[in-house]
């Protein structure tokens, strides 16, 4: 009998990881608008450019706000949560947390890259019933613009899920979930809005509007920091 159990055990978490590789398929991420942004140009930069430089220290300090002062990053592992009495007790969730699993959620600006550990601890209400776990994913941002809405964008890619002491049967089954919901709910994630930073600047004397928008931007890490290169277009035009 302790056989048919756990085989029935076994089969269902197989099944269920079989089923959600299925239909679902390798985990990816939802791809954020607009092209990557490339290096800066070996031959240098237009003259029409404008730098950004956002420090490391300056996106960890927005995270420490987020997370003292706002409610912290929780999302629906899966499909949305049901309401029923079990499901409500049992909530499939995962919420990222500022500190856990040995590690610190936090973007590190190394190699002339982004890196991003994730800390969380979430749930899981299956049939077999409710799992609980704790770990860590390692990420990196990837960073887009997309010209029509003027908009810097930064994407969290997943790379791995380390879970804390979890089964491996049913770690088989909750990494690929877990690395999906963080992919698809996280994305995409506004850095730069260029609307924000476009140029409208009146010119009394030739009676006109001096404009600028950005037609494109460059990405460089060095230093501790991101640092982005705006290239505009600037445009003259009759004050209307």
């Amino acid at each position: 009998m302790a056989r048919l159990i756990i085989g029935l055990l076994i089969g269902l978490v197989l099944g269920g990881g079989l089923v959600f590789y299925f239909f679902v398929g390798v985990p990816k991420s939802v791809i954020a608008p607009g092209v990557p942004i490339l290096p800066p140009d070996p031959s240098g930069l237009p003259a029409g450019t404008a730098q950004v430089v956002l420090r490391q220290e300056f996106f960890n300090n927005v995270l420490d706000t987020i997370f003292r002062d706002m409610k912290t990053p929780a999302f629906p592992l899966g499909s949305a949560p049901g309401d029923t009495i079990e499901q409500q007790a049992c909530k499939s969730e995962i919420t990222i947390l500022r500190d856990g699993s040995g590690v610190k959620t936090e973007l590190r600006f190394e190699d002339n890259a982004v890196s991003a550990p994730l800390a969380f601890a979430g749930s899981y209400n299956s049939l077999a019933g409710c799992f609980q776990f704790t770990g860590w994913a390692k990420a990196n941002l990837a960073l887009r613009y997309d010209a029509s809405q003027q908009v810097v964008f930064g994407q969290v890619n997943v790379e791995t899920v380390n879970l804390d002491g979890v089964n491996p049967l049913i770690g088989g089954f909750v990494t690929p979930l877990v690395q999906t919901t963080l992919n698809n709910r996280v994305n995409p994630i506004t850095i730069i809005d260029g609307k924000q930073i476009a140029v409208g600047l009146p010119i009394a004397v030739t009676n006109g509007n001096l404009q600028a928008t950005v037609s494109d931007v460059r990405a460089e890490v060095k230093d501790s920091a991101l640092n982005l290169h705006m290239i505009y277009d600037f445009k003259g035009a009759p004050t209307q």
